[in-house]
């Protein structure tokens, strides 16, 4: 890995982080066109500085992290299944984290749920004066049931903001507050993710140079002051115009994909 490197798979993982169109699987994309996907280094990379991208939450939305306690037991609530299921597949996992034929396939389903969701769930955006919070609150039923759809994103392409979104729309919550909770959620699940992998790395007896530490922190700086900026967009956006436009760049994206590993053998890692 290489400065030049560091920079664009951060500047990536800032702007897919929270956008349906999967973080992991641009990052794979990337490092698989510069020859990286398959270094340990290059795997522990993608996955801390999403800590990065994780972090502007906290700071865009700090007064929500001090409203209740109630606040904070739903989304340990919604963590659950990803703690589980993320110890019992590792292996597989990190498997899939070197397929790009996988990211491409799961691009392309995405897209198509995408392009149907606003149509599936628009009784959810329909404001009820008898009922004001009938589209805005989260139970710990609800809040559980996100989180098994946030699992999906273990395979790469997925996308776990999208996974977690759809899944709290399905619950009868709309856009802006299934997004928002998918937010606050990355927050336990990224620095769960992090430690693990770092704990892995050390285990399998790696050590991290002090060059690789740099650009771990570069990573992690560029990825906040993107996300940052993506945040408060797609959320503005994503009230408004909902997920078509996410749909139709997954699916563009996941057969250019398939054409170019198919046909160019560009795609190995």
């Amino acid at each position: 890995m290489s400065y030049l490197y560091a920079i664009i798979l951060a500047v990536i993982e800032g702007i897919t982080e929270y956008l349906p169109v999967s973080s992991t699987g641009h990052m794979i994309i990337a490092s698989s066109f510069m020859k990286i996907a398959s270094d340990d280094f290059t795997k522990l990379f993608t996955i801390v500085i999403q800590l990065g991208a994780i972090l502007s939450v906290v700071v865009l939305y700090w007064k929500r992290f001090f409203q209740s306690f109630d606040f904070y037991f739903k989304l340990l609530v919604a963590f659950i299944p990803a703690v589980v299921l993320g110890l019992l597949l590792n292996d597989i996992i990190d498997e899939l984290l070197e397929s790009p034929l996988t990211v491409a396939i799961s691009l392309i389903i995405g897209g198509f749920i995408l392009l149907k969701v606003d149509e599936w769930f628009k009784s959810n955006e329909v404001f009820d004066e008898n009922n004001p919070t009938k589209h805005t609150e989260i139970s710990y039923a609800t809040a559980l049931k996100i989180g098994f759809f946030q699992c999906l994103a273990m395979i790469p392409g997925t996308s776990r903001s999208g996974a977690s979104i759809v899944g709290g729309m399905t619950q009868k919550i709309n856009r802006k507050t299934a997004a928002e909770f998918s937010f606050f959620l990355a927050v336990p699940t990224m620095f769960g993710a992090t430690a693990k992998k770092l704990y892995d790395y050390y285990k399998a007896g790696f050590e991290l140079s002090s060059e690789q530490i740099n650009f771990l922190i570069v990573g992690n700086v560029i990825a906040f002051i993107v996300a940052l900026i993506a945040i408060k967009s797609f959320i503005d956006y994503l009230s408004k115009k909902g997920f078509k436009i996410f749909g139709y760049y997954r699916i563009i994206l996941g057969i250019s994909l398939l054409v170019i590993h198919f046909f160019f053998h560009k795609l190995s890692v």
